[in-house]
């Protein structure tokens, strides 16, 4: 992880903003949200220290974080703490970047819609990556009450894809 880390670094500092790496059973994808270009001499450091330090197979995603600060007087106390929609609901997130698609295939019923219930381990979508289905598993047990994606859609890791109300 610390190579991967430096290697983040070096992209960022060489203002690269996308860059792929398959050796053998090794495949490295880091794409950046922000616009960056790539000169030639940039592109060959960036392989040189590749090849160096990426010994493990993984697959990598960065998209910076974005906060948005907003200044007012509350009126009082209450009025500072904002309202969290999902508080209290257990948040089912995306374990890999790839395509949410709510049903086996195409034509076929969801796997879960809102208001189902469902039990720990009951899969509930699917994530393609890389001409891969991966089945997401649902880890937690109760009532489906948000789909945050729609089927189809680009997903990525760490995103919400189910909010489920524990029982």
């Amino acid at each position: 992880m610390k190579e991967l880390k430096e290697l983040i670094e070096f992209l960022k500092e060489n203002k690269i903003g996308e860059f792929d790496l398959e050796r053998g059973d090794l495949k490295v994808r880091i794409k950046f949200a922000q616009e960056g270009g790539a000169d030639a001499a940039g592109l060959a450091r960036l392989l040189a220290a590749a090849q160096q330090s990426v010994a493990a197979p993984a697959v990598v995603s960065t998209v910076p974080v974005v906060h948005a600060v907003h200044a007012s007087a509350p009126a009082s106390a209450a009025a500072e703490a904002p309202v969290d929609e999902n508080a209290g609901l257990h948040i089912v997130k995306s374990p890999i970047v790839g395509t949410f698609y709510e049903s086996p295939s195409p034509g076929t019923p969801a796997f879960v819609k809102v208001g189902d219930q469902v039990e720990n381990g009951q899969v509930l979508c699917i994530v393609e990556a890389m001409k891969l289905m991966n089945e997401i598993e649902s880890d937690a047990t109760g009532e489906v009450v948000k789909r945050f994606v729609q089927s189809g859609q680009p997903v990525e890791y760490g995103q919400p894809l189910f909010a489920v109300r524990q029982r």
